[in-house]
């Protein structure tokens, strides 16, 4: 696989803040002028996904929407449903590349560890169907999409809808925010891709 973290790109990263920096590991796949990346939203209650496809800062929706489980049910089926739902959304459309927000810092240790083991899902099945995969910060997400890092969940959810040229805003949040992990591997991997020829 091919690691952008190399050479010049690398010299860069390490002169940007941690939280600025995306860990984006791609396969050719990952390269291409046109691919249709799966953003992620990771949710142990709603996870929410968006497909989007295009090139450079030209791109398009062609499906949103979330895998629920129940709150009621042991975790590890929860897990389990939430395998199945992305699965399926990856057959119905075959995505080039994972984009998938990172792990952050939560106050809730609960939360954070079942946010953890969700994600560890979605990366696993991202691995078995051969899919490039790139992880984002939510402040790199945010600061991508709406140009300020804390930005708000409405005003994501409005340039998500700007970017895409979507009638209404997303919703809920959960697909807004997927969308926005989406678009946000768009203006990355073209940049590092660019970087990256040119250290060749």
């Amino acid at each position: 696989m091919i690691r952008i973290a190399l050479g010049f790109y690398k010299r860069v990263a390490d002169r940007l803040p941690s939280c600025l920096v995306p860990r984006i590991r791609l396969s050719c796949k990952g390269f291409q002028p046109f691919m249709r990346v799966l953003g992620i939203d990771p949710g142990s209650e709603t996870l929410g996904w968006g497909v989007v496809e295009g090139s450079g800062s030209k791109y398009t929706s062609l499906a949103f929407g979330t895998v629920r489980s129940k709150s009621r049910d042991a975790f590890s089926k929860r897990l389990m449903g939430i395998y199945a739902g992305v699965a399926e959304v990856i057959d119905a459309h075959s995505p080039d590349v994972l984009s998938i927000e990172e792990a952050f810092y939560a106050t809730n240790v609960s939360v954070a560890m079942k946010l953890g083991q969700v994600r560890g899902v979605v990366l696993l099945l991202a691995e078995q169907r051969g899919l490039a995969i790139a992880e984002y910060a939510p402040r790199l997400i945010k600061q991508t999409v709406v140009g300020y890092g804390n930005a708000e969940k409405h005003q994501v959810g409005e340039m998500v809808r700007i970017l895409l040229g979507l009638r209404a805003v997303p919703t809920p949040h959960d697909a807004a925010d997927a969308l926005a992990t989406a678009i946000c591997h768009f203006h990355h991997a073209g940049a590092a891709a660019r970087i990256l020829k040119q250290s060749l």
